[in-house]
């Protein structure tokens, strides 16, 4: 999967977490809506399949929870 193959499909790898992330961390896949898939890859990117391209989307998550994670008075699902 090249660059251009990743950045159409960004969306739907987003929707596709979406259904696996539960409900009170879907905020942090909303700001990933809003983020460029053109700001995450370089133009020469490559990925092996479809897998590794989700995965990488998912690395971006996890990267996202852990800032998150790091400010407890702002992190929205321990609030209830």
């Amino acid at each position: 999967m090249d660059a251009i193959e990743f950045i159409t499909e960004y969306p739907n790898f987003l929707e596709e977490l979406t259904g696996i992330v539960k409900p009170e961390l879907r905020y942090i896949l909303e700001n990933l809506k809003e983020t460029d898939p053109h700001d995450l890859i370089r133009p020469e990117a490559y990925f092996v399949n479809r897998s590794d391209a989700r995965g990488f989307v998912l690395s971006h998550f996890m990267k996202d929870l852990k800032k998150e994670i790091q400010k407890p008075e702002t992190f929205k699902a321990w609030k209830k």
